[in-house]
């Protein structure tokens, strides 16, 4: 089946395949499409019948109607499109198959050495999208693959920066090479705004920052609903925010880092002064952004998230009485260790749905 992946991105498009998606099963008519979407009947008509055409949409049965023949409901096919999300770390590559409904109907885990060279990671993602090409799909492609790793990156070209620990990736266009090598749309995004990206599309509203502490500490940044990313796409560098003058080194070239100490911490074992630190830092956050919540992620924190929830929110809860406001409610964000990898696939299956630009 061919696609036109620019076709099926058109607004008037995405506001049919959200509500398609939204009704599940039990389907939605062309005449409830066209009352919600605001678009006349005909161009329900005629957006449905490419959708059927292409595969995306199917019959789900008739529903009886206040006067005249039953209508006929349509529902989402999930299985139509799949999209890929990888998710590269410091030490380890995480790749699922997610179909149009958010499931994840496949995954892959191997390890990586984000310092062995663009050939090599280049290598190593394209082995993890043809393994995870879906079976009954034939020879079909994804409808593109979503691509998440630590910054800072130019998300909007596509092009990574200095990330930290690895600065001979400064520059590269990570972006037009994979899309050159698989062949299908890629988008590429920080790690931390990619999960935070998942986390809104399934359902966690308002304002939040994700915080994210694995093998190094960012935060995804959602407000009002959609991922903020800045005018230069930098925005949730979290982890580089100085809370200590002359502190220890960090790998980004300052001193006393909020990841510097926090990581130092890690290593050393303090769990509970790690905490505190993350603390410190969500408290930050919080005063700067006037947010709803701070969700916590990561696999350091998920080896010990009652302490880092213990730590995080004593800090939160100080700084509330300190300024009189309501605590800012902390916990641990759903998704688990394939998270970053599933948000990571809704860079691609976002815009689709209307989600914002992924």
């Amino acid at each position: 089946m061919g696609v036109n992946l620019l076709a099926l991105r058109s607004h008037n498009t995405a506001l049919v395949l959200d509500l398609l998606r939204t009704a599940g099963a039990e389907g939605i008519s062309r005449l409830e499409l066209a009352e919600r979407t605001g678009l006349t009947p005909q161009a329900v008509s005629k957006i449905t019948a490419r959708l059927r055409e292409d595969g995306f949409a199917a019959e789900a049965g008739r529903r009886a109607s206040t006067g005249g023949k039953p209508r006929t409901v349509l529902r989402l096919v999930p299985e139509a499109g799949h999209a890929v999300g990888v998710h590269l770390d410091r030490d380890e590559l995480r790749a699922v198959l997610v179909d149009l409904d958010g499931t994840v109907v496949a995954e892959r885990r191997t390890p990586l050495d984000l310092g062995a060279g663009a050939e090599a990671v280049l290598a190593r993602v394209s082995g993890a999208v043809a393994a995870l090409r879906p079976r009954s799909a034939g020879t079909r492609s994804p409808l593109g693959v979503g691509v998440a790793l630590p910054g800072p990156l130019d998300h909007g070209r596509g092009v990574l920066h200095r990330v930290t620990g690895f600065p001979e990736w400064d520059g590269f266009p990570l972006r037009d090479a994979l899309a050159g090598r698989l062949g299908v749309p890629v988008a590429v995004d920080k790690d931390t705004n990619a999960a935070a990206l998942g986390l809104a599309v399934g359902g966690e509203g308002g304002s939040f920052a994700y915080v994210h502490l694995g093998t190094g500490l960012g935060a995804g940044l959602v407000i009002g609903g959609s991922v903020h990313r800045g005018p230069r796409t930098g925005a949730g560098e979290f982890g580089h925010q100085v809370v200590q003058l002359d502190g220890p080194p960090c790998g980004c070239g300052d001193r006393g880092c909020v990841e510097a100490l926090c990581l130092g911490a890690v290593t050393r074992g303090e769990t509970d002064e790690a905490a505190r630190v993350l603390g410190t830092g969500a408290a930050n956050l919080v005063g700067l952004l006037d947010i709803d919540r701070v969700l916590l992620g990561g696999r350091t924190i998920e080896a010990a998230p009652e302490a880092f929830l213990r730590g995080v929110r004593g800090v939160l809860d100080a700084r509330a009485r300190r300024t009189g406001d309501t605590a800012v409610p902390v916990r641990v964000a759903s998704g688990g260790a394939l998270r970053v990898a599933e948000g990571a696939a809704h860079l691609v299956l976002a815009p689709l749905f209307g989600r914002g630009d992924g």
